[in-house]
């Protein structure tokens, strides 16, 4: 990323991750507001949605002990947004992946939009919120100054496979086996996903890329050319064996790895 410029920045752990809110824009009443209204956003999509908490809407809806219309009007949207991820992938995004209901595929992703979506109607123009790697990028860094984003190399630690450039709102979210082993599952067969060691995706906003990042990487073999026929998204894969491949449009996005 750029060298650091005034404005606000933030760290939260929830949802058994970090979260992060780098805000380039002067810090205004308005906006730390918003920030302060995300930070609360993201603790409550937690509460509802977490698979670990036995207490969770989402758990407690899996269960049978309360129906949907007892829940929270997000649940009901998010479940939405996973049937529409499902269609459009050929049921290669599942929000019940092993059997049980389980949308996180899809719930990371949309948190830090909606928190990327509260700063913007506070009048921040130039924001990058990040949810453990998935980002939402809303302008550039600063005016005539990209947002460069380094994706890590999942089978070299500490070495990078590209750096993206982004002028304009973008979102990026990378699905892989670095961080958590194989935990995506072929929907399918259950069993895991094993034909990408990392694949990222980008595209305009996050819900959904984050959604067909986790369907590409489970897709393994077809995800390229199912990837190519998305309107308005681009991917870059790194196979098991080192190998990569990128869709035509993805090298537009990527400067060099040398950040300055």
């Amino acid at each position: 990323m750029p060298d650091a410029a005034p404005g606000l920045r933030h760290v939260e752990h929830v949802m058994g991750t970090v979260f992060s809110f780098d805000i380039r824009d002067k810090p205004t009443t308005a906006i730390h507001r918003a920030l302060a209204e995300a930070v609360r956003l993201l603790h409550r999509v937690d509460a509802v949605f977490s698979t670990y908490r036995a207490d969770s809407h989402i758990r407690r809806l899996d269960r049978g002990e309360i129906h949907l219309e007892d829940c929270p009007p997000e649940v009901h949207e998010v479940l939405s947004l996973c049937a529409q991820a499902a269609r459009v992938s050929d049921g290669w995004f599942s929000s019940t992946p092993a059997g049980t209901l389980d949308p996180s595929g899809l719930v990371k992703g949309w948190a830090v939009e909606a928190a990327s979506q509260l700063l913007h109607e506070a009048g921040a123009r130039h924001t990058c919120v990040n949810g453990g790697g998935d980002i939402q990028l809303r302008g550039p860094a600063a005016p005539g100054t990209p947002w460069r984003i380094g994706i890590a190399h999942p089978l070299r630690p500490a070495e990078l496979v590209t750096v993206i450039a982004a002028h304009h709102d973008l979102a990026i979210a990378t699905s892989g086996t670095a961080e958590r082993g194989a935990h995506i599952l072929d929907p399918h067969r259950g069993t895991p996903a094993t034909g990408c060691a990392s694949l990222t995706l980008v595209g305009p906003r996050l819900t959904l890329t984050d959604a067909y990042a986790t369907a590409a990487f489970a897709r393994g073999d077809g995800a390229r050319d199912w990837v190519r026929a998305l309107d308005g998204y681009e991917a870059l894969a790194v196979l098991p064996d080192g190998r990569e491949w990128r869709t035509p449009g993805f090298r537009r996005l990527t400067c060099s790895l040398t950040v300055e």
